[in-house]
């Protein structure tokens, strides 16, 4: 089971607004939300790196044969 960690966070009031107005949700929801987006896209960023780097061993005709 994932620990939850209290945080104390100092952030401008029109930011916080714009955010839960966009979410439509409470403020941990919405923060967390932000927190796994941001995750998120470091994974993505992660990928990228890998673009064409990547070799599952199958060819292009393998891929189409099995998808007939």
């Amino acid at each position: 089971m994932k620990k939850d960690r209290k945080i104390t966070i100092m952030l401008p009031e029109e930011l916080i607004e714009r955010a839960l107005k966009a979410s439509g949700e409470g403020l941990t929801p919405t923060l967390r939300k932000g927190l796994e987006l941001m995750a998120a896209k470091g994974a993505y960023r992660g990928l990228l790196k890998l673009k064409g780097k990547f070799d599952l061993g199958l060819d292009y005709a393998q891929v189409k044969k099995d998808r007939t």
